[in-house]
């Protein structure tokens, strides 16, 4: 657990912070971070990452005047927000809402990883909503990747439903 937080940690990223809402998870992360050397770059905070999104956009660093903080590159990898068809518009809602959060962390010129594992969010629908949130942070976004699930989950046209993770990358400006 914490795959991405140390893959950035690895990469060079001199502060990385991981967030989730499982003690069990963040636990986990910080073992992995200890057996990879990567301790002292690493954090790992259990919160819901809608309420530590808000606060770190509100969050002031030295006076009430200072900007929030800003990051260089966010990662965003929740867990499935719908388990239906009928629960499709909450879960826009939730994809909408974490990404303007994150996109408002981001510095100018950052970087977002974005991945959305429901198939009831199609590749389109997620596009639109990540578009959709992009336009109320008054931020433009030019795709730098494109990700999907890896062979060993192969993707059938015939069963819409083996198409479940999507992901995408963006220089945020």
């Amino acid at each position: 657990l914490g795959g991405f937080a140390l893959h950035a940690a690895r990469a060079g990223a001199q502060e990385v912070v991981g967030v989730d809402q499982s003690e069990d998870a963040v636990s986990a992360a910080r073992r992995n971070a200890e057996v990879n050397g990567l301790q002292s770059r690493c954090s790992f905070q259990t919160a819901n990452v809608f309420d530590w999104l808000k606060s770190a956009t509100t969050t002031r660093t030295d006076s009430s005047t200072a900007p929030a903080p800003s990051w260089d590159l966010i990662i965003l990898d929740p867990p499935s927000f719908t388990r239906n068809r009928a629960s499709v518009p909450d879960a826009l809602r939730g994809y909408k809402e974490i990404h303007l959060r994150a996109m408002k962390l981001l510095r100018p010129g950052g970087s977002l990883a974005t991945f959305c594992c429901s198939h009831h969010v199609d590749s389109n629908l997620f596009m639109d909503v990540i578009l959709s949130a992009a336009y109320d942070a008054r931020r433009q976004l030019r795709r730098t990747a494109l990700f999907s699930q890896s062979p060993d989950h192969p993707v059938l046209p015939a069963i819409r439903e083996t198409e479940y993770l999507k992901g995408f990358a963006f220089d945020v400006l």
